[in-house]
């Protein structure tokens, strides 16, 4: 994969085009789903789509005027910094606050990437619509105001400072809450197992320590190397490593400090009844920020958590 930085000016051009012919697609999609229930704000979504209609015509223009008609084939997935985007088009039953949502971050990420797209070229004419196509997607950020007069409730409007919770869920719950589960859940197992394969709440504890650490440092890792955050706007990678692998640690911990109590029995009720309170809050967290229903996120953790506590005090016992 390359990086933003890395590419031509051409590879850029086609790369802006692709994207703009996808984003028209899933506006149309929104458009279609939404049109029974909410008509304005279908409406809206159309005229988006028929901007990026505009944008990707602009740029087709500005790619033949330069380097001709012979079109390179480059997408998102070829490029590192693009989000990862959730198929929300694809659900049945789409809310507007949803669609909403996911339409703010794809326009923050498209100015994000024109802005720094426009910041690296050296052709002026190209350099310059560049520029203007990250101040048009800059305004498109508006998008949920403007959604909003049409049919968002006013009891929806109040709950949201939009650009804020973005940026908070996109640089700090993501990562921490990816970080909580696996340390909650990945740890389970090991720390059960040493502590029912040994009765010995000193080893479990042990055990528990290096696997938390452990885990911390692996999915810190992964999370600051996902990706640079310049084009997602997901904040500097180190950060959200840390944090991702601070949460792991804290995860694993969790269950892995009353072992500190010499009474194996003890130990062992006291870190179940941890283990239920950290399956609750991951619960909690994807029901407050990641639109999950409550009660389908707690099914969802705790079945994860119960076979994993199983398997370990299974294993720790045979």
């Amino acid at each position: 994969m390359k990086r933003v930085s890395d590419l031509t000016e051409a590879e850029v051009l086609a790369l802006a085009i692709t994207n703009e012919e996808e984003d028209g697609r899933i506006y149309l999609t929104f458009a279609n789903k939404l049109r029974a229930q909410f008509p304005a704000s279908a409406k809206v979504f159309e005229e988006m789509a028929h901007e990026e209609a505009d944008h990707r015509h602009m740029l087709l223009e500005m790619y033949e005027q330069k380097f001709g008609k012979g079109l390179p084939h480059i997408t998102r997935a070829d490029v590192t910094g693009f989000m990862k985007r959730n198929p929300v088009w694809l659900a049945d039953g789409l809310r507007i606050d949803t669609a909403r949502k996911q339409a703010e971050l794809m326009e923050f990420e498209a100015s994000q990437f024109y802005q720094k797209a426009a910041g690296q070229a050296h052709d002026t004419d190209v350099r310059k619509l560049l520029g203007d196509l990250a101040e048009i997607e800059k305004g498109h950020e508006d998008l949920a105001a403007k959604l909003g007069e049409a049919n968002v409730t006013p009891n929806a409007r109040a709950e949201e400072d939009e650009t804020r919770k973005r940026l908070f869920v996109l640089q700090i719950v993501q990562p921490g809450l990816a970080g909580l589960i696996d340390g909650s859940i990945s740890t389970l197992a090991p720390i059960f197992a040493a502590a029912f394969a040994t009765h010995n709440t000193w080893d479990a504890f042990l055990v528990g320590l290096a696997a938390s650490v452990g885990a911390g440092i692996s999915m810190g890792l992964t999370e600051a190397l996902s990706d640079d955050g310049e084009i997602t706007g997901r904040g500097h990678p180190w950060i959200r490593g840390a944090v991702c692998g601070v949460m792991t640690t804290v995860g694993g911990l969790g269950h892995t400090l009353p072992y500190l109590i010499k009474d194996f029995w003890t130990a062992t009720a006291i870190a179940g009844v941890i283990v239920a309170f950290e399956l609750a809050a991951i619960a909690y967290v994807r029901w407050k920020y990641m639109e999950t229903p409550f009660t389908s996120a707690l099914i969802q953790v705790v079945i994860g958590g119960i076979l994993a506590l199983l398997v370990g005090i299974k294993i720790g016992s045979s």
